[in-house]
């Protein structure tokens, strides 16, 4: 095997072992409101673009997660309820962290300075208009 061949193939390698613990990451993310969904299924989706056509097409067809994905990628946006669910998750679980779990100062103001960042990005971002 040649040197380039071998670097190509450790490379798709590594793409799809990165894809796969982003899926797995970012269906953790929909249990668990302080792990993020969406940025890992997007890198999910750029890694297997790079490296597995069967397992991006697995992904953005996927009966749940596939139509955000692409609906996000395509610019047209995020579902109006997937945006409010997800601001109220945010908040509700960063102030109860930060309220009940969290004991320094500076960590609390940083969870509500995060919640407040995604909360900003979440809104700004295109609104879906057709339902999924």
């Amino acid at each position: 095997m040649s040197i380039k061949r071998h670097i190509h193939t450790s490379r798709k390698y590594l793409l799809n072992a990165i894809g796969w613990a982003s899926v797995l990451l970012g269906t953790l993310g929909i249990f668990l409101p302080v792990l993020p969904t969406t940025p890992f299924l997007l890198l999910a989706a750029a890694c297997f673009a790079r490296s597995s056509p069967k397992f991006y097409q697995w992904l953005v067809s996927h009966p749940k997660l596939g139509r955000y994905i692409l609906h996000y990628l395509n610019g047209k946006g995020i579902p109006k309820r997937a945006k409010w669910v997800a601001i109220i998750m945010i908040w509700t679980t960063i102030t109860t962290s930060a309220l009940f779990f969290v004991q320094l100062v500076w960590l609390k103001v940083m969870l509500f300075v995060i919640a407040a960042c995604v909360t900003l990005y979440l809104i700004r971002q295109p609104t879906l208009r057709s339902s999924l």
